[in-house]
């Protein structure tokens, strides 16, 4: 209703502040969605309890499967256009084509999850994103 104030962002832990920091810029570069200075992983893959900056509270982040999906998807793009390019244009031997597709597969694969389970974690944090709840909502109008 247009005489109706907005009180969806009242149960937030943000409240009406808005972040200073871009979701993307924090994503791409794999640092702290609140402060975007402290980094997001303890090593490799595992997301850190908290920030070592800030002490945001980072051990709520869960990007779920969506980070595995599309790189699993890109991947098996790249891959097999590449694949084609190096047996068709240069003619390489299969144990060549095998070596050289494994290694760009693992690393691009590694390398991808880490940006994709950021930005995943950083737009969770933008948008206040968290598991859904049953409640009862009866009001009384």
């Amino acid at each position: 209703m247009a005489g109706q104030a907005d009180t969806n962002n009242t149960e937030t832990d943000r409240g009406q502040s808005f972040r200073s920091v871009s979701p993307y810029k924090a994503g791409l570069h794999a640092r702290c969605p609140n402060c975007g200075e402290g980094k997001l992983f303890v090593n490799g893959l595992a997301v850190r309890d908290q920030c070592d900056i800030c002490g945001f509270d980072l051990s709520g982040a869960d990007p779920g499967d969506g980070a595995q999906v599309f790189v699993i998807l890109i991947m098996g793009a790249l891959s097999a256009l590449l694949g084609f390019l190096v047996v068709g244009a240069f003619g390489w031997p299969l144990w060549a084509v095998a070596m050289t597709l494994f290694i760009f597969i693992v690393g691009g694969s590694v390398w991808m999850l880490r940006i994709f389970k950021a930005l995943l974690i950083a737009l969770q944090f933008h948008h206040d994103a968290r598991e859904g709840s049953l409640r009862d909502d009866t009001r009384d109008e």
